[in-house]
């Protein structure tokens, strides 16, 4: 699965996997506000690595979790969906609006093959300080540049270079973004 190939998502052990992210999954997404040290501690065992100054607003849901690796000062507003059956690397001081999804799922694309069940995996990574507007779908293998920001409503069906902005289905690159004087900001 995370080499990129066929997989079958009902093996035993892909299935257990899935089972603990529900389960923590649940608990953080029942969680109330003044719960913090409860929020943090879940998602320091739900998720491969979570950057100082995270923050999640639940309701939040993954495939298995372990595969995101978060930067510091992320931020997911509501309803943020990550298909993680494959790496998803996000940067430091990224946003995402209200319900953004990210998928690093896919399936073939020959009926006959698909119809038997296997499924892929193709990694996603965002760099640091991306602006992701709310309701945008972020699809398998894609890479969004550094300093970029995506319009909201937006499908990234291909890779964005930094410092863009970037909207539209399929998204495209609509003006440049200047970056700071003599590199990151």
């Amino acid at each position: 699965m995370l080499a990129g190939e066929l997989y079958v998502a009902t093996d035993p052990q892909l299935t257990a996997e899935r089972v603990r992210a529900r389960r923590l999954l649940r608990t953080y997404n029942q969680s109330t506000e003044d719960e913090l040290t409860l929020r943090e501690s879940l998602l320091a065992e739900l998720l491969g690595k979570v950057g100082a100054g995270t923050w999640i607003e639940p309701p939040f849901l993954c495939d298995y979790g372990e595969h995101i690796r978060l930067g510091e000062r992320v931020f997911m507003n509501f309803q943020c969906v990550i298909l993680d059956c494959n790496p998803v690397t996000i940067g430091d001081d990224v946003s995402f609006g209200p319900g953004v999804q990210v998928y690093a799922a896919t399936h073939p694309l020959d009926p006959d093959e698909r119809i038997k069940g296997p499924e892929l995996g193709r990694p996603v990574t965002i760099g640091s300080k991306v602006w992701i507007g709310g309701g945008s779908i972020i699809c398998p293998g894609v890479t969004i540049g550094e300093g970029s920001t995506i319009g909201a409503g937006s499908v990234v069906t291909r890779d964005i270079p930094p410092y863009v902005f970037a909207a539209g289905n399929p998204c495209r690159v609509i003006r440049n973004l200047s970056p700071p004087p003599g590199g990151s900001r």
